[in-house]
């Protein structure tokens, strides 16, 4: 059965590849993206975009008047870290009001259930391996950008069915990377992935940041697609609840190198850096050293679990360069 799906950020990395599985489905699309980081190539012209900013509840008002949705993709929102240390005013605009707006128009215009597109950041530096979603979190976040997504996942609580409003669920993303992600091309804190990838096309060393021996759980956004389509139908899920949403596994810096140069396990960083095939670059502000995610209750109310491995997801990125 179709139905009315609104994605905010549907024109962004995650948004857009909802966008193109709901359409898949059959469902009818429509996207709300400000283009302040949205891109026009990744757009579906079976979904049309509204241009407005989730901050500005009159334009988003204007969205929902013309086109009522059943269900609400809620990726929209300033991502990276680094930034949000310049501009913390702009990052709590949309990330914090502009969630809230998207909270309280989907009350008014009977919205069955909004899926948030949460963040592994709300965790910052813990001392526990592995992250699960009742872990006891610190007051204050490493950066704005954690903070207004923490923000974002206590309204959807505080506005949610606990106080007569609609369903809503948390899906916290640990280091989402895949095609579309962002590049060098779209600034200096790109993810490190489509940063590896992009000095590779150029042919330049990729750059080791701050001692390549922190480790992250990447997850692959189709992997991540897939938990928000099941997220937005599991009747298990509505209360606010925070799900992680990242592999089990987790790798360094280090080794995400010798993935994507084709170098051997056994190779050593200084090999690497003798050798010019990567140099090292400055530390950056606010980055934690390891993340690695239970995703046990995924498994258990979503019923997902990651079906492309890492090794796998690489070779095709790379091979997608040639």
């Amino acid at each position: 059965m179709q139905r009315k799906i609104l994605v905010t950020g549907g024109r962004g990395f995650i948004g857009s590849h909802i966008v193109d599985a709901c359409i898949t489905c059959g469902d009818a699309v429509v996207s709300v993206d400000d283009m302040s980081f949205g891109k026009e190539e990744n757009a579906n012209p079976q979904a049309p975009n509204h241009l407005a900013d989730i901050s500005d509840a009159g334009a988003l008002e204007r969205v929902f008047q013309t086109f009522a949705p059943e269900i609400i993709f809620h990726c929209a929102a300033l991502a990276r870290i680094q930034p949000s240390f310049q501009n913390p005013q702009r990052y709590f605009d949309v990330n914090a009001v502009g969630t809230r707006n998207v909270l309280a128009l989907a009350k008014q215009y009977g919205v069955k259930r909004v899926v948030y597109s949460a963040s592994s950041s709300a965790y910052g530096n813990t001392d526990t391996n592995v992250l699960t979603e009742d872990l006891l979190l610190p007051a204050q976040a490493l950066h704005p950008y954690g903070s207004t997504k923490r923000m974002g996942e206590m309204l959807m609580r505080d506005m949610g069915l606990g106080t007569g409003g609609i369903e809503t669920v948390c899906l916290r993303y640990f280091n989402v990377y895949g095609p579309r992600q962002t590049t060098t091309m779209d600034g200096p804190y790109a993810t490190v992935i489509g940063i590896f990838l992009d000095l590779l096309r150029q042919g330049k060393p990729l750059t080791i940041v701050p001692d390549g021996h922190q480790r992250r759980d990447f997850t692959w956004v189709h992997d991540v697609v897939r938990a928000n389509l099941l997220a937005s139908e599991s009747a298990l899920v509505g209360n606010g609840e925070i799900i992680n949403i990242g592999t089990g596994e987790n790798h360094s810096i280090w080794d995400v190198a010798r993935f994507i140069l084709g170098a051997d396990a056994h190779v050593s960083p200084e090999q690497l850096l003798d050798s010019k095939r990567c140099v090292m670059a400055p530390e950056r502000r606010g980055e934690v050293r390891v993340t690695l995610a239970d995703n046990s209750r995924a498994r258990e109310l979503l019923g997902w679990a990651p079906q492309k491995s890492f090794h796998d997801s690489i070779r095709e990125l790379v091979t997608a360069l040639q």
